[in-house]
This record gives C-alpha cells, structure tokens and sequence, in this order.
C-alpha cells in the first residue's frame, strides 16, 4: 500500500471524451483506486445522454470538479500568453485571455451549470493548462467553488492555504512535452513521500507515449493496490 497522500483527477471530460475518461475510470478500479475527481467542461455540447452518464459517474462516487468553460480560447491574451501556448497548454488556457472580472464570471457560470443540470458541484476549481491567470488569491472568494488546483498546489479558500503537493502528468503530444514530462515526473517523485502528490490524467494518455509510466505510477500509488500488483 502507497504511504503517500495522493489526488487522483481525470481532465477534459467532455462529451467527445466520454468513452476514454470511462477506460481510464476503469483502469483506476482495477488498479486499486476510489472513484477519482472528474474534471468537467460545462461549456461543451452536452446532450441528455452525456449528462445522464455524469450522474451515474456521481452516483457512482466521483466528485464532479469545475474545468473552465470551453477549455479552449478564441483569442490570446497578449506575449506571456503566446509563450504558455506554445510550451505548455497550446490553446486550452481560457483564463489567460480573460481579466480578473472575467475569470470570475466564468467560474460562476461554470458552478451554476452543475446546479441547472440536477448534479452536485464539487468542491474544486481547476482552471484549464491548471492556469489560474490574472485573478488575484485575495479574490478567490467572490467565486463559489471552496479550493483551485494550479501547477503550484490545492489552495483552500476559507483558510487561505496551499497544500503543494507535487505533480504527474502524462500528456506529452510531442518531444518537448515528452522530455519535460520525464524530467518533471521523475523530480515529482521524489517529492512525493514528503510533499503528498497529485496524479492528473488525461483522456489521451493511454494513447502517448508516456502511457507505460502512467500504468506503473498508478499502481506505486495506489493507496489499496491488487494482489500482485
């Protein structure tokens, strides 16, 4: 049994996600994991039959988290923004073209959406490419969900604190990604006995070429993994 205090997340589930997150829901089960936190996207074209498969997710025991709107941007929001795109989050960071009153107009339609459709609104925020962007933490009140996940940690609204667990990820689409995931996996963990970690998968990732590594992080981390595992 892994010692370590783990957050497992599924990112970008959307309608035309919906059989991957569904595989890899399954690959958590077999590997020993609880229901993980779904990261949803309200502003995709959802359908009756997509929502009833989000109810049935949380009927199910997974936490339905807020994931921006579209995850997509119509527009960059200036150099820095460019510069994201092009090493990180290509065009899924929404926040970064946003202001601070439009971020938060955006995470409040996003917890509204969860009420309009009969499911329950998580407790966590995450911003797509987990970009927060130019909103100040002293106004991360004036929004509904309790906690926001970005690159640094889980920070809590009420308390005002971060928990910087350290980060997995597998998304690698090219060789940048690839090389910086390795790097940035193997630093994680090591950290992760002393620092707690987050594993955040991605629809794709049994397709990239970082699929192996997440099949074995998954069973080192599993908090009850199977026999001979």
């Amino acid at each position: 049994m892994s010692a370590v205090d783990v957050h497992l997340s599924i990112h970008d589930v959307m309608p035309t996600t919906l059989a991957r997150v569904g595989s890899l829901i399954a690959l958590c089960k077999a590997c020993g994991w609880p229901p993980p936190v779904l990261l949803v996207v309200p502003g995709a074209d959802w359908d009756v039959g997509g929502i009833a498969t989000l109810r049935q997710w949380q009927a199910d025991g997974h936490e339905l988290a807020g994931h921006g709107w579209h995850h997509r941007i119509e527009r960059y929001g200036g150099a820095w923004h460019r510069l994201h795109g092009a090493l990180i989050s290509r065009d899924v960071a929404e926040h970064l073209a946003l202001d601070a009153e439009g971020i938060l107009s955006l995470m409040r339609r996003c917890h509204a959406w969860f009420e309009a459709q009969g499911l329950v609104p998580g407790e966590l925020y995450v911003p797509p490419a987990w970009a927060l962007g130019a909103l100040p933490r002293a106004r991360l009140n004036e929004q509904p969900f309790g906690s926001v996940e970005t690159l640094q940690g889980i920070y809590t609204v009420a308390s005002g604190r971060w928990h910087h667990r350290a980060l997995l990820g597998y998304e690698a689409g090219n060789r940048f990604q690839y090389r910086a995931l390795q790097i940035s996996n193997a630093l994680n963990r090591l950290r992760a006995p002393q620092a707690g970690l987050r594993i955040g998968l991605h629809p794709q990732d049994a397709q990239l070429p970082l699929a192996g590594a997440m099949r074995r992080d998954l069973r080192r981390f599993s908090p009850r993994p199977p026999a001979g595992g």
